[in-house]
């Protein structure tokens, strides 16, 4: 997929028009944004924005997150035991010290 940030009000109303008219291009929009489709069309649609706005347009190409290909079972589990904290407002440093779960500056070092 292609992200499409805007950084200008110009920029912005010329994304919404480019999304509101190429739909089917169109994978999902978040205002200032939008993910595109990664094909020909979905490029020349976010390049035409970028040479018309210069640098008010910023393009980047995505791949999908997939958690079991890209992290660890230990973050995962870390994740799913945090959602499902007694307390809430419990900070993850806090639930974490003490457990097998990853600490935050153990999961801040790690790459991807």
């Amino acid at each position: 997929m292609l992200l499409v940030v805007t950084y200008s009000s110009d920029a912005r109303t010329a994304l919404r028009n480019a999304c509101r008219r190429h739909e089917d291009s169109v994978v999902r929009r978040f205002g200032r944004a939008a993910l595109l489709e990664a094909t020909a069309y979905g490029a020349f649609l976010a390049l035409r924005l970028r040479a018309a706005h210069r640098g008010d347009v910023q393009v980047e190409r995505t791949v999908p997150f997939n958690e079991f290909a890209d992290v660890d079972a230990s973050v995962r589990e870390a994740a799913a035991a945090y959602a499902e904290r007694d307390e809430p407002s419990t900070p993850y440093a806090k639930f974490a010290a003490g457990t097998e779960h990853p600490d935050p500056e153990t999961l801040r070092a790690r790459d991807l």
